[in-house]
């Protein structure tokens, strides 16, 4: 606890994680997983997991929270020991590394030219809330093509940001 004049202050923290993934070649069928949600509008990604990069770059916002190494570390433990490919138990497992830290809100981004997102941002958030175990209102997510000046923007992948912030009393 941080105690400055006999009163008690919140520590505050902040997380910042990034993530992303080529999509994988189109004669190949793998689900393009974002934000735990199948797209059908797009492939997969070139990923030992389901390659999402919403997950993933909530993982590493963890990661730089508690220094615990998800992806690369318990992830990768996972998928090579129990077959595990699915992003959301890395996330479960990461959501255990906080300790006392309660998250108070999750901030993301994503850039790529497909898949669609707009008529599913609703969806998306509702979906990291409750892995996250969340209010809706604490999950924050835009979308942008950049327009076309990478080669997420070019429609070669996509990638994420994360902004996390934990509050320990």
């Amino acid at each position: 606890m941080n105690t400055f004049s006999d009163k008690t202050f919140p520590i505050i923290r902040t997380g910042i994680g990034q993530d992303s993934h080529r999509f994988i070649q189109a004669d190949i069928y793998k689900p393009c997983v974002v934000a735990g949600l199948i797209f059908e509008d797009a492939p997969g990604f070139s990923a030992n997991s389901d390659g999402d990069v919403v997950y993933h770059a909530i993982c590493n916002a963890i990661t730089s929270l508690t220094g615990v190494l998800i992806l690369g570390g318990i992830a990768d433990e996972l998928c090579l020991k129990d077959g595990i490919t699915d992003s959301q138990a890395y996330l479960e497992e990461a959501l255990k590394t906080l300790g006392k830290q309660r998250i108070t809100h999750v901030a993301l981004t994503i850039e790529g030219k497909k898949p669609h997102f707009r008529k599913r941002v609703l969806e998306m958030r509702q979906k990291i809330a409750s892995v996250m175990q969340l209010d809706v209102s604490q999950v924050g997510l835009t979308a942008t093509t950049g327009e076309s000046l990478t080669d997420f923007g070019c429609g070669e992948g996509i990638q994420c940001f994360c902004i996390l912030t934990t509050m320990e009393l």
